[in-house]
């Protein structure tokens, strides 16, 4: 059994019980986003979020006790940038990428964000444990055709 197993399981049974990330989030008791990354492989649960998620998806105890364990992160390949502040960008990517597109594809379908029809709001937020950047990507979404 590996991790991607489990991972394979999940998505499985959610497509198969027709479940949205978003509830299974509200039933987790966490943010959508971040139960979507853990779900997919990215983040390390608790014990108790575990338990909670091997009731939703059938987990046995052994399949369960992956998704407790830490994960290897922006397992996605591809070459690394070297810039520092892009290379952020990327491990954003690799962490989340994989949940972002979940998410996208959920709500909108099978399509892209686009990167010609998109805006981008880049600001600072002032925060006593040191300042925040607050990065708002908006694209249209387009969906692929039929033919």
């Amino acid at each position: 059994m590996t991790r991607a197993e489990v991972t394979e399981k999940i998505v499985a049974t959610k497509l198969a019980k027709q479940l949205k990330w978003a509830d299974i989030a509200t039933e987790m008791g966490s943010a959508k986003e971040w139960v979507t990354a853990a779900l997919l492989g990215q983040m390390q649960m608790s014990e108790e979020e575990a338990s909670k998620a091997a009731q939703i998806f059938d987990l046995s105890r052994e399949e369960a006790a992956w998704l407790t364990t830490v994960p290897y992160r922006g397992g996605l390949g591809q070459t690394v940038p070297t810039d520092a502040l892009l290379y952020r960008f990327y491990e954003l990517i690799q962490v989340y990428g994989p949940s972002i597109k979940a998410l996208i594809e959920e709500e909108f379908g099978d399509g892209i964000m686009s990167a010609i029809d998109f805006s981008m709001d880049i600001d600072r937020q002032a925060d006593p444990k040191g300042d925040r950047v607050v990065v708002v990507l908006n694209g249209k979404f387009l969906p692929y055709k039929r033919y």
